[in-house]
């Protein structure tokens, strides 16, 4: 079972922030760009799945974007181009991801031994396979998005020239890739990736002052990651592991056209949930749909539409856990709560929603994971 250590450090990256060294017209957090990232990944990878490619692999992509989400928490205080720096120096990069791993050993290695074992090898290998590459590319891309508002706030900027040199020349390394020739022709893909961006710019919780922030975006990689790691305790099917992480990651994906409404405004009419949800899906369909190719149109409706639903096969094999994705949703929303208290912002609403979603776990076990053993190790450190 994951407990809280794991939970905790992984929200760490809600409060990185990323550019502080320069002007910025909105906040740019790590956990918001490793989402962006993992988004962009997957478009990467959709391309990739199509060329009928045979070394690639949805959980190398997945457990990468994870290894180096983890790696990135560590090395907090490593700017961007100091890292790529020590990295050019292979043995001396070997040294810094030996001690990332001792550094967070303890904390991962409630995930067993062969998760851990994977992480190590994925730091210290040097090889560069089409899924490590999908995942740098989708790197580089998300951080000249990121670099496109700061240019904008910092027009003739001291080294702005240069860091945009710097970031093009990395991201055209990958131009090689057919996958990212695809993204970078494709007008409609691009927007995609810019639509789910905007995601960054929607705050949860909106109307409660909250430490830290997390955006849309943010909480659904943070879904995902949770769903990950949780299924990986209880199986060790593909499809069933690939389903559960992008499930969690583009599970709120409707929202960049609705805002994220609260459960108190869905509740209080009879009927207005379901009409919002008709809403996301005649929304969903004129406006994101026409940006994908048809046949990615099925997965993004289960992804989106019936998210929180179980899906068996026809000889009743499980592929999608949706009790679980929900059950990790509400967590998440839980430890959002949890955090804001701990960091001395109280108020009737935060300390209503850590007591009405922990009431609903209790006694609750969903895929053999006791989710009442989970909530009791944030009471008993508040008790």
């Amino acid at each position: 079972m994951l407990n809280k250590q794991l939970l905790l450090k992984i929200y760490e990256a809600a409060s990185m922030q990323r550019w502080n060294d320069q002007i910025r017209t909105v906040e740019l957090t790590e956990l918001d760009k490793q989402a962006h990232k993992m988004i962009i990944a997957y478009v990467l990878g959709k391309c990739e799945e199509e060329r009928g490619n045979r070394d690639f692999n949805w959980i190398e992509i997945i457990e990468g974007g994870i290894f180096e989400f983890l790696q990135r928490i560590i090395l907090t205080d490593l700017k961007p181009p100091l890292f790529h720096r020590i990295k050019e120096d292979r043995k001396k990069y070997e040294e810094l991801n030996c001690w990332v791993y001792e550094r967070i050993k303890g904390t991962i290695s409630v995930m067993g031994e062969d998760f851990c074992r994977r992480f190590k090898s994925y730091l210290l290998d040097t090889e560069r396979n089409v899924n490590r590459r999908i995942i740098s590319a989708a790197h580089f891309y998300a951080t000249k998005w990121e670099f496109n508002i700061i240019e904008r706030a910092n027009p003739g900027g001291y080294l702005i020239e240069e860091i945009k040199e710097d970031i093009q020349f990395k991201q055209d390394k990958y131009h090689d890739l057919q996958s990212m020739q695809r993204l970078l022709q494709s007008e409609e893909l691009k927007d995609f990736i810019d639509i789910c961006a905007q995601l960054r710019f929607q705050i949860r919780w909106s109307h409660i002052h909250r430490v830290p922030k997390t955006s849309v975006l943010g909480h659904m990689l943070i879904v995902a990651i949770l769903s990950y790691l949780f299924s990986l305790k209880v199986t060790s099917c593909y499809p069933r592991l690939v389903n559960n992480f992008f499930t969690g990651l583009f599970h709120d994906l409707p929202e960049v056209l609705t805002r994220d409404v609260i459960n108190p405004v869905k509740r209080s009419v009879e009927g207005l949930k379901d009409l919002i949800k008709d809403y996301e899906k005649e929304e969903m369909e004129r406006k994101i749909y026409k940006l994908l190719p048809p046949h990615w149109h099925k997965d993004m409706r289960v992804f989106t539409e019936d998210e929180f639903n179980d899906i068996t096969s026809r000889q009743g094999k499980p592929l999608r856990d949706g009790l679980l994705v929900k059950a990790i949703d509400d967590l998440a929303a839980f430890i959002e709560a949890h955090l804001s208290l701990v960091n001395g912002v109280r108020n009737q609403a935060l300390e209503g929603a850590i007591k009405s979603i922990s009431g609903k776990y209790k006694s609750s076990i969903i895929c053999g994971i006791n989710f009442e053993d989970i909530y009791s190790q944030f009471s008993q450190a508040s008790g």
